[in-house]
């Protein structure tokens, strides 16, 4: 008898090739509707129905209703994290050659990890914050210091609300296809979420890569010294 939760089952959800599908077009932090996640999942409207159900059953996605529509997403911001360390560890499994080079490049170059920048994007902001003494960031954990948070603040972001999340704070997050790490958390998110304000990034459409803006250009040159 096994202790503790049942791995064996959310391996068993995960592991199914269009459940799999599901979840990677949900880490972007997007909210989708079956026929859109049937697209990704490469079958039925009907097959994509039961999926649905078993994932969130679950409990690895939620579903909400706005109208008429029903919508799905991650159930949390940890499901997102689980699933792109999967990622890194099944791209170990192969040479890091041979695992990027089927990637779309604008998928390596910026991207987003549920809630918050991956890809070099988010290593470069990682690597600036560090260097500038403003974050403090390791395998172990990662804070902002005093002249960090005054920094963040400064660029507009309400750490306080961000405090007040029901997630970690500032936390590493291991990039898969950069092999290492980036900011997360609610740190993390607020900046990703600043940046998208700013009107820096755009999505693209069916995918997690991010194109950068002309004043996206100029404010991360700007701001925190990276070119992309």
């Amino acid at each position: 008898m096994s202790e503790g939760p049942d791995l064996a089952e959310i391996a068993s959800l995960i592991g199914d090739p269009a459940r799999a599908n599901i979840l990677a077009a949900l880490l972007d932090g997007r909210a989708l509707t079956a026929s859109e996640l049937a697209h990704f999942a490469r079958v039925s409207p009907q097959t994509t129905s039961g999926h649905l159900a078993k994932l969130t059953d679950g409990k690895l996605i939620a579903m909400m209703k706005q109208g008429r529509f029903r919508y799905y997403r991650l159930a949390t911001p940890e499901i997102g994290q689980m699933l792109e360390a999967i990622m890194s560890v099944a791209a170990s499994r192969i040479e890091r050659d041979r695992a990027t080079a089927r990637l779309d490049p604008r998928l390596r170059t910026a991207r987003t990890c549920y809630d918050h920048f991956a890809g070099r994007l988010g290593v470069a902001l990682a690597d600036t914050l560090c260097a500038r003494g403003h974050l403090l960031l390791s395998s172990e954990g990662g804070a902002l210091t005093p002249k960090g948070s005054a920094f963040l603040g400064e660029f507009g972001i309400d750490l306080g609300a961000a405090e007040k999340r029901r997630r970690s704070f500032c936390r590493p997050c291991l990039d898969w296809t950069e092999r290492r790490l980036h900011l997360g958390g609610a740190v993390g998110a607020a900046l990703a979420g600043r940046c998208f304000a700013l009107h820096w990034f755009t999505r693209l459409r069916d995918s997690r890569a991010l194109a950068m803006t002309k004043e996206g250009q100029r404010g991360l040159a700007e701001i925190f010294g990276i070119s992309l």
